[in-house]
């Protein structure tokens, strides 16, 4: 996580991630192993196949095409629909649990009617929702949540059958944090 899109560089992601799961290497057990994206449909499939009982993250952050777009430009490639297609044929195929990674930004995606839609969109699926407070960067676009609204947010989802949890706060004080990594002009 953190350091670009692991499914872009797919084959070496899977060798290392056998080589840390391995007894004759790190010996880490496959269930303590992310893979985080932002949401490559074709190399979930992939994923899907390789039979390897790690997590699957899956960088959310919206319940609509037109927000998601805004906030991943990924979305323009792999829009929602073929995105939640992809996370319940995984679910299907390897029975295991889909963490969706939601970063709260204020005013933008972190309403009551946002918190309905989720609901909506992941009724159902074996998943976890990671709600994540945004971090304020400089000349960042995005502002974070109050705690609230993100106590709101969590409280719905958890209510209505999606399981929730809010992150702690991460990164703040180095302009960072879920996908908010940037250098600062010198």
């Amino acid at each position: 996580m953190g350091i670009g899109e692991p499914l872009d560089n797919y084959d070496n992601v899977i060798k290392a991630i056998r080589i840390i799961n391995s007894p004759k290497g790190l010996n880490i057990g496959a269930r303590h192993i992310s893979v985080s994206t932002s949401g490559l449909v074709p190399r979930i499939y992939d994923l899907a196949k390789e039979n390897i009982q790690c997590t699957l993250s899956i960088s959310l952050h919206a319940t609509n095409d037109e927000k998601r777009s805004t906030m991943m430009p990924v979305n323009n490639r792999y829009n929602i629909a073929e995105l939640m297609k992809a996370c319940k044929d995984y679910i299907k195929i390897t029975n295991r649990r889909i963490s969706f990674e939601y970063a709260l930004a204020k005013d933008n995606n972190d309403n009551l009617s946002d918190a309905k839609e989720l609901v909506k969109l992941l009724k159902g699926m074996l998943c976890h929702v990671n709600l994540i407070p945004i971090n304020k960067i400089e000349n960042g676009k995005f502002t974070k949540s109050s705690n609230e609204n993100i106590i709101k947010f969590r409280d719905y989802l958890n209510d209505h059958g999606i399981v929730a949890t809010i992150r702690r706060e991460l990164g703040s004080d180095i302009d960072a944090a879920c996908g908010q990594l940037r250098r600062k002009n010198l």
